[in-house]
């Protein structure tokens, strides 16, 4: 193959390897910006040249052959090494700029990360962000995120970790509901409550509490109330409207608590394993990381440093 005719098709493979890493063409035309018969044209065009199949293409699925997946396993690194160098040159422009797509939890971000945005835009006008608002657990090489906000107890080892600030899970309640039912003085009279819980598949419900200070066994209670989710917002929700007790992580619940519309119930305990109890930034490994990711780090940083208590 003439050299001219293969330096006209870098794209070409660049774009072969999105499609591996998105699995589908609608998928990878949606991460290029482009129509999905633009990245069919340039397979096809790249098939031509190579003079074999690199997709296999049915009505239902999509799979490199075994030519294709060759291709874009020798070539990866190669494009993985222009796209850091090119980020590396394009920061050294001046100002933060670029777009910056990050994933955050539902509850989190709109109770405690959308607030921050203007003022971070306000101070760098050159980023643009996007922002999706998901419980889901993102692969984010795979869905092209550049940054995830996550209160987790670890990270992978394949991923860089900046520390935001301690979280922790609460039991709260409004104060008409403990009115009306009592005040819990020990975790084993909460299988006496109606709880608010955390949807996790469906195994029986169970909080495990052991003492904040001190030493002392865990206490794993068994519970039941009539309503249940997968969404903080919505535990607090009903907390507040006097439904029962609920877990909730410490930012979900944070300005009730200080206007007194709830309560935290069983204040010496603390309940494990419900959700993480560290907030961190995380990204996959790089060896360079974009300036516009360190500006938004920072600026989390800065301002959630004093966590949510």
């Amino acid at each position: 193959m003439k050299t001219k005719k293969v330096d006209g098709l870098w794209s070409h493979v660049h774009w072969l390897g999105v499609l591996c890493d998105m699995g589908s063409f609608t998928a990878a035309a949606e991460r290029l910006g482009v129509s999905k018969a633009a990245v069919s044209h340039r397979v096809s065009e790249l098939e031509q040249a190579a003079g074999v199949p690199l997709v296999r293409r049915t009505t239902r699925s999509m799979r490199l052959t075994e030519a294709g997946q060759r291709l874009v396993d020798t070539t990866r690194s190669a494009f993985s090494e222009i796209e850091r160098n090119f980020a590396s040159v394009r920061d050294l422009a001046g100002a933060p700029q670029g777009l910056l797509r990050v994933t955050v939890p539902v509850a989190l971000g709109r109770q405690q990360i959308v607030p921050l945005i203007p003022k971070f835009l306000a101070l760098y006008p050159g980023i643009r962000i996007e922002l999706e608002l998901s419980d889901h657990l993102s692969s984010l090489a795979r869905e092209g995120f550049d940054l995830a906000v996550r209160h987790v107890a670890s990270v992978p080892d394949t991923h860089v970790a900046w520390r935001l600030c301690a979280t922790s899970s609460l039991l709260v309640a409004s104060r008409h509901y403990l009115r009306r039912r009592g005040t819990p003085a020990a975790p084993g009279e909460l299988s006496r409550h109606d709880c608010l819980h955390y949807l996790r598949g469906s195994v029986v419900p169970t909080w495990t509490l052991e003492p904040r200070k001190g030493k002392g066994e865990r206490i794993t209670v068994q519970i039941a109330g009539s309503f249940a989710a997968n969404n903080s917002e919505a535990l607090r929700e009903a907390a507040l409207g006097g439904l029962g007790i609920a877990l909730v992580p410490d930012f979900s619940a944070q300005n009730d608590l200080r206007s007194g519309k709830l309560q935290v119930v069983l204040p010496d305990w603390r309940v494990a394993g419900a959700f993480g109890d560290q907030l961190f930034a995380i990204r996959p490994y790089a060896p360079h990381v974009p300036r516009n990711v360190q500006m938004f780090v920072a600026f989390l940083r800065q301002h959630l440093s004093a966590g949510f208590q």
